[in-house]
This record gives C-alpha cells, structure tokens and sequence, in this order.
C-alpha cells in the first residue's frame, strides 16, 4: 500500500492541461506561473525549440524531391495532401491518413499536428480581435445561443496575450476590428496600396488593411526575454522558426513554463477520459494511453484545462462517461458535440493589374493585406445571415524559358522576364452552428488506443451558398472599380474542415440547458474541468480564432486559480 500511495503522489499535480498547443500552451504558462505544479499531456512525440525543426534552414537543392511531396504518399494521404504547408519540408508536423482514423458521413478533411506544440508549429499566424458585432451576432441573428461575454470582457486578456506574444499591426481605428497592443507593421506593396485607396475611395464601410500577424518586427524586452528574435521574413514558417520570429508554444510560452519548475510535459499521452468521482461531485484527473507501452495510467489533479484542439477535445469529453454522465463529461444539456461549426474558405478570385511596370516587390513578407468583413455588421442588408473577410495580396508575375541545356539554360534562368502584376482574394466566411452539424463516438470501431472512432457529420448549407455568390459578386464589383482585368473567380468545393478552424460542440453558454461552458470557460456541471480551445466557441466570427483562443486561456486559468484559492472548486 506505501509503494501504491508513493505511486498516486508521483502522479498527482495541481493542474492537469490536455494538449501543448496554442491554448495548452497558455494554459500551461500561466499555471505554472501563478505557482502550480502543471502536468502537460501531449499525445505526440516532443518537438524541442530549434532542436527538433530538421529542415528549417534546408535550401531547395537539399529536398530530396525539391519540397514536392511524392505521388506515392500523396496517394495514400488523400486528406492531409490536401493541405497547402504539406510539403516535403513540413510534412513531418502533419498527421498521416491512417495514423488516427476518423469517420466521415460527410467529407470533412481534419488537418492535425501530433506533437509539443501542436498546430502551432505551422498555424497562418493571423492574429485579429473580435468585437461586439461578434459576440453579440448569435443574440441579434437569432442562431446557435447567445454568447455569455461582451469584447469588454476580454479585451484586457486580448492585451495581456499580445503583448506577450508579439502581434505586428497598425491602429486602424474600426470598432467591428478593435485595435490592440501592435509592433511595427510590415508594409503593404505598392499595388496592395493602390488597392486600399481605391477601396477607400469608392465604399465608405469596407477597407482594406495590413492583415495582423504574431510576428516580431521590433522584439520588446519580454520576447527576448524568452528568448526570441526578430522575424527574418523567410517565409518558411511552417518548418519552424530557429529565429522564434513568430510565435509558438514550441519557442514561447512552454519554455517559459519551463523555467519556473512547475511545468512536467509528458509527451506519448493519448488521454482516453476524465476520471468523474462521484462523491466528490467533480473531476479527480484523467486516464492516459502511454503510446509506447500502451499502458493505461491514470494522472490527478484539482483542476483540468482541456486543449486537445477542437475535435479531439470532443472526443475526450464525449468518452468521459460515468453513473452521473452517461452521455459525456458535463452533457446534461445533451448539445455536447453538436453545434460544430467551421469557416468557408471555398472562394477565391484573381485579376490583372495594368501598369506599375516599374515597380516590383523586393525580399519576402509572412503576411499580407487583409479585408474586414463588410456584410450585415451593424444591420442585416442581404439574403444570408453574418457575413466573410477576405485575404488580399498583389505580386509581379514572371515566366521563365526553359529550353535548350546547360549554359544557355542557366543563362535563360537567370534572365527570367517579369510579366505585369496580379492580385488574388480569398474568403473566410461564417458558417453558422446548427444541431445537424456534430461529431459522435462510433460505437463499433475503436482506435488502436482502444478509444472510440469520432465521426464527424458536418456539411455547407444554404446560407453558406448564398455567402459564396455574394463573395464572388462583391470582390468582382471592388476589383472593376479599381480598373483590374481579366477578372476570374472560382469556387475550390473543398470539404469543410481545410479552412483548418474548426470550433464548437462544447460551447460557452449563460443557460445550463443548452450550452457546456459558463462564461469562464468552465463546466455549468462539473466546476474544475475548463475547455479553451476551439470546442467552446460559441460561434465562429469570420476572424482567424487563434488569438481568441489564448485570451480566452489566460482569463480562464485567472479565473480558475482564484476558485481554488476560495475552495469553490
């Protein structure tokens, strides 16, 4: 019984956080900070800062197959090849197909990274604010439920994080956009800038802006206090960043964890449940799979932050079962796992660009320009509820002859001629929640972790259509008025999920019966388990999620910390 009880000790902490990634990442930091002895489960392999990104300063020549993934793996990889940074120089971040098999009623392309840190490794790094057209959005529209917090609830926690995380913007002053703790912005090129004042010129509501990106153009002492320099605008961000220009968890907020030696990461941890206790009325830890031995092993603590990413977070809490939840972790409402929702990222639209032949771009740039979303902020104006953003860039295009061999090709090589210049825009529409759209257990295939199979059952609706025409309709009108030609635009039909943003199934809520999450984040029925990651997201916004994700976090674990000072939880 001693070596039992010396076992259960070694096993127990403070805090237990699911997942390394953007959210566990915070979670992580600011635990151990506040003093917390912090157990980190990582289901993947370890990815230590600079140490572990093999290809991050690799040249073209040096790719075995000039960073082209082989048709081979492509063929055996239909979802994950489908993802535009699956290439040869990152394609050791993604999950494989058949390394953890989901079920598609519908098709649904779930684009994950099993490793410290998670997506964060290879996320976009659009870092934009959500206002109060966003959270107030479901209450004025009348879908899904309404969210429980207002902007001036997270608008501190918004600015906490991007101080510490380092978000390069300008002020533009659009209370639908809010304004946060900015770097220098990087500078829009010339046609971008034509764009913007055409745009200006002709709409007084839509606007085109330098799109905000988690990158260091001008480090503050506290990035370098953790160790990070400025950006190199290498553009090569998703092989990892040896500079710890952009942020990650892998170069950010787990090597701060770190260093106050409160922080144990246990990465090969698949987490089976949470273990419920029902005289105790809340959660005492979880179960773990060890994917090396297999060996199932339990973990305590007295809170647990749940931060798998969104699917995987359902999943966990949907196999959390017990005598008081038979249906799932927290699930009285019964809406666990539906409500699921995602962005649009079906359209696209291209033209040419007369004249600026003098001009051209010099050196590379992370980001580009950005345009906030314009339909139905402050009335409704259109068929269709809510409304998209879109990316915009502008590039000088050029075409290269390739005949004839040895000298007079490497001549032709280096004398490329420069063709005119060319503009794209890309839509980040709003889905919106429905009960239809959900993820289950699959009662009868198992995972070879012994876990249930999630089926995810989500598709595009009308409303989404309708959205896709006024993108197209909208974007040809601002591209005619700026005098660009040749003007094409095109639907991909790619299944939801490649938009990478997945959110919803246990959403935040003000009322038990229909929601999972309280407005801190935690459990309406089970007080110390807190979900933060994209399964709490009561509705989507058009705007990159991830910054809400780690605001979110910080003024959860706040929360959290302060519960189990008064005993609450």
């Amino acid at each position: 019984m001693s070596i039992n009880n010396k076992s259960a000790q070694s096993r127990t902490f403070d805090a237990i956080v699911i997942g390394s990634g953007i959210s566990g990442g915070w979670a992580a930091k600011e635990f151990t900070e506040k003093g917390l002895k912090t157990l980190v489960l990582e289901r993947g392999r370890d990815v230590k800062h600079i140490k572990d990104y093999p290809t991050t300063s690799m040249f073209p020549w040096e790719f075995p197959h000039r960073n082209q993934v082989p048709r081979a793996i492509k063929e055996a990889n239909p979802v994950i090849s489908r993802c535009y940074a699956f290439n040869e120089d990152a394609q050791h971040f993604f999950v494989k197909d058949t390394e953890h098999p989901y079920g598609q009623p519908k098709p649904f392309d779930w684009i994950r990274g099993y490793q410290v840190g998670g997506k964060s490794l290879m996320w976009a790094r659009q870092t934009q604010r959500w206002s109060d057209y966003d959270f107030e959005g479901p209450a004025r529209d009348g879908f899904a439920v309404d969210w429980p917090i207002r902007y001036k609830d997270l608008a501190p926690w918004y600015s906490y994080v991007e101080k510490f995380v380092g978000i390069s913007g300008n002020k533009d002053g659009l209370d639908h956009l809010p304004d946060g703790e900015f770097l220098p912005a990087m500078e829009l090129n010339v046609v971008e800038s034509f764009f913007q004042e055409a745009v200006k010129k002709n709409y007084a509501d839509r606007h085109v802006i330098y799109a905000r990106c988690a990158h260091l153009t001008q480090p503050q002492k506290v990035h370098l206090d953790q160790g990070r320099g400025q950006c190199q605008k290498r553009d090569m961000c998703q092989r990892g960043c040896p500079f710890g220009g952009y942020f990650s968890s892998n170069s950010s907020t787990l090597p701060w964890a770190e260093k106050t030696g409160n922080l144990t990461l246990r990465p090969f941890s698949v987490v089976h449940s949470i273990i419920y206790d029902e005289q105790k009325g809340k959660a005492t830890g979880v179960r773990v799979v060890d994917t090396i031995s297999k060996e199932m092993i339990e973990f305590y603590a007295n809170v647990i932050f749940v931060n798998a990413a969104a699917v995987n977070t359902n999943l966990i809490l949907l196999n959390s079962t017990s005598h008081r939840f038979p249906n799932g972790l927290g699930n009285d409402s019964g809406v666990l796992g539906k409500y699921f929702a995602f962005h649009n990222y079906r359209g696209h639209i291209s033209a040419q660009v007369e004249g600026f032949r003098d001009m051209t771009t010099e050196g590379r740039r992370p980001t580009s320009a950005y345009i906030p979303r314009f339909r139905n902020v402050k009335k409704q104006e259109t068929d269709f509820l809510r409304g998209y953003a879109a990316g915009f860039g502008a590039w000088r295009g050029s075409h290269v002859n390739t005949d004839g061999f040895g000298k007079d090709l490497k001549d032709q090589l280096f004398n490329r001629e420069v063709d005119g210049w060319y503009v794209g825009s890309h839509m980040m529409g709003e889905t919106i929640p429905k009960e239809t759209n959900q993820l289950t257990l699959d009662p009868n295939r198992k995972d070879e972790w012994g876990i249930p199979q999630i089926n995810i059952d989500v598709a595009y609706d009308d409303n989404d259509e309708k959205m896709l025409n006024d993108f197209f309709e909208q974007m040809t009108e601002m591209y005619t008025k700026a005098g660009f030609t040749n003007i094409s635009t095109g639907d991909s039909k790619q299944a939801p999920g490649l938009d990478i943003h997945e959110m919803g199934g246990a959403r935040m809520g003000k009322d038990p019966k229909t929601s999972i999450l309280n407005e801190w984040n935690q459990m309406h029925a089970c007080k110390n388990v807190f979900v933060t990651d994209g399964a709490c997201m009561t509705s989507t916004s058009t705007q990159n999620p991830s910054l809400t994700y780690m605001a979110l976090t910080a003024r959860a674990v706040d929360h959290a910390v302060s519960e189990l000072k008064k005993g609450e939880i």
